[in-house]
């Protein structure tokens, strides 16, 4: 088997409880976000070879959560199969002398609500960066990353998982006007980031979360000035309130910001918060979990962060009775991520 002339790794990580979503989007006009980048990180490979042949299609496409390969030409991406991998590669598909091996693989599910299409998209995009003479700042990856999803694909897509899969650790972004953006850095004391990192939990709602009618009303109604630009509003102040409870250590307090934050997306919309969401919120408290509430945009399927309290033993329990309640529903082990993207060579 011929040696490629150029081996690339790139990792990405996923994007958890993200105070203040839903205000970082086109419709809410300007909005501010807290979030929290994790591991397990998205992986992608790249195997470069000479592309001898002068082939068209010269890019093949391993996507391992779906145990698919398929090849595709760079200049002419198309919807299927999986156009996201395909309209980011068309992004910077590298030089036409090389023939392509891209490999990918995503450590949970597709339609968690963890950003991980943001992800992905922003590894493959730090991997194929390194094929050409520029370098990338994190910001123009997240960017990329962004136009792909919206410009290129025609999705609804806030401006938050990019810059999270891109830049890592804890974000409070500030959106002045879509899709601008202002980012800072929340670092709590070492002490703080242990006792945070200690007690959260990825809960897995048991299904793949996916946009519905309902979302499209919900964004109807923003893009009217309808009642639900109040609870934008909110959104944006629990943001800004959690992001100071976060950086003086309070975790108390920022557990009770999830809560608002979840009950603010209920007002925005009923469908927004499930019944197996309900169902988790009902153990989390049983337990004397501190916070807890759905990630993403919300609704069917997905997924919920809980801050779990103090103590180890209760937070063991809930994990187990979560991990009881069947249907697919379970807690995914995370940690956080001081670091976003890193792309390297290896030749």
């Amino acid at each position: 088997m011929t040696a490629p002339i150029r081996l690339i790794h790139a990792r990405a990580p996923l994007r958890i409880n993200d105070i203040g979503g839903w205000t970082d989007t086109w419709f809410a006009g300007e909005g501010k976000v807290l979030n929290l980048a994790v591991t397990p990180v998205v992986e992608v490979q790249i195997k470069a070879f000479p592309n001898k042949r002068g082939e068209k299609r010269r890019v093949v496409v391993h996507a391992e959560n779906y145990g698919e390969t398929f090849s595709m030409n760079p200049e002419k991406p198309a919807k299927d199969p999986h156009p996201l991998l395909q309209f980011a590669v068309a992004g910077l598909p590298g030089p036409k002398d090389l023939f392509l091996e891209i490999s990918l693989h995503s450590p949970v599910p597709a339609g968690i609500s963890t950003g991980t299409s943001a992800a992905v998209c922003v590894a493959l995009l730090g991997a194929l960066s390194l094929l050409g003479p520029k370098a990338y700042s994190w910001a123009e990856i997240a960017r990329l990353a962004h136009v792909v999803e919206t410009e290129r694909l025609g999705q609804q897509s806030g401006i938050q998982d990019q810059i999270a899969a891109a830049r890592g650790g804890i974000s409070f972004i500030r959106m002045p006007s879509y899709p601008k953006s202002k980012v800072q850095a929340v670092r709590p004391d070492e002490r703080t980031w242990n006792e945070l990192e200690r007690r959260l939990c990825l809960v897995y709602l048991g299904k793949p979360h996916v946009s519905s009618a309902m979302h499209e009303r919900v964004i109807a109604e923003l893009e009217a000035g309808g009642p639900q630009l109040r609870p934008i509003r909110k959104l944006t102040k629990i943001a800004q309130e959690a992001r100071d409870f976060l950086a003086a250590g309070e975790l108390e307090a920022y557990g009770r910001s999830m809560i608002d934050n979840h009950e603010c997306q209920r007002a925005l919309s009923a469908g927004l918060i499930s019944k197996t969401a309900d169902a988790v919120a009902d153990i989390a408290r049983r337990f004397k979990a501190s916070g807890w509430k759905v990630n993403g945009a919300g609704g069917e399927g997905g997924s919920m962060t809980v801050l779990g309290g103090e103590e180890d033993t209760l937070r063991r329990r809930m994990a187990r009775e979560i991990d009881g309640m069947g249907g697919g529903v379970r807690v995914i082990p995370v940690a956080l991520s001081p670091t976003g993207l890193q792309a390297w060579k290896i030749k």
